[in-house]
């Protein structure tokens, strides 16, 4: 999926653990079921910490990819 055709997006350049994790779980906690939430980070935990929380939580981690210092990744409601 192209993060550009997202329903929301949240920009966490910069931000380190755990402030990237509740962005997100505040946002998906205000979305419909299948709308999309595409996220910029640069902490490399959020790998770690979205895989398991889409796992976790019953959601798609429909994209997750590394962009020289930035990690794009694209979730869609469970």
């Amino acid at each position: 999926m192209v993060a550009s055709c997202a329903d929301y997006a949240i920009d966490a350049k910069g931000l380190v653990c755990p402030e990237p994790l509740m962005i997100v779980r505040n946002k998906v906690r205000e979305m419909a079921s299948g709308e999309t939430v595409s996220i910029v980070a640069t902490d490399p935990s959020t790998v770690r910490d979205f895989t398991q929380f889409c796992r976790f939580m019953g959601h798609d981690l429909a994209d997750s990819r590394r962009d020289g210092e930035r990690y794009r990744f694209v979730i869609r409601k469970g």
